[in-house]
């Protein structure tokens, strides 16, 4: 079964509370561990790696936290996979042209490359502007009680 590692899917989760909470200063690293159901001392260690490689940055003191150093427009689910898990392929024949024998005589060689942009393409045309939009239509349909 192809798999998000968590670190991915709690990456994206943490980075989406900051979408959420754009504006209302740094956040606090419990608040956004509760509001994403995320293990807090989990969550610490992914965001040092997401400060390292430029997506939040972190505040100390008092009314520190993390803020988003960068639009949320400019940050897409595919660059957040790939800081977390390096590049995405669906089947090792995909690496490069000659890392499998069998890639140039292969059928299943052009399925895979197929599903494998259209995936990339997803993950590439999503920004964390649109998941934050998204998940506020999502709960404002939860309201609604008929």
């Amino acid at each position: 079964m192809f798999r998000l590692s968590k670190a991915a899917e709690y990456s994206i989760r943490g980075l989406l509370q900051l979408t959420i909470m754009e504006g209302k200063g740094p956040q606090d690293i419990d608040a956004i561990s509760k509001a994403q159901d995320v293990p807090k001392a989990y969550l610490s260690k992914l965001f040092q790696q997401l400060a390292k490689k430029g997506f939040i940055k972190s505040a100390r003191g008092p009314v520190g936290g993390f803020v988003l150093s960068k639009s949320p427009l400019d940050i897409t689910v595919l660059e957040v996979v790939e800081a977390m898990e390096g590049p995405v392929f669906m089947n090792v024949c995909l690496i490069r042209e000659g890392y499998c024998n069998r890639d140039t005589t292969c059928p299943v060689h052009d399925v895979w490359g197929e599903a494998q942009k259209g995936f990339l393409d997803v993950l590439k045309s999503c920004n964390f502007s649109e998941l934050a939009k998204s998940g506020k239509r999502k709960a404002a349909k939860e309201v609604v009680v008929e």
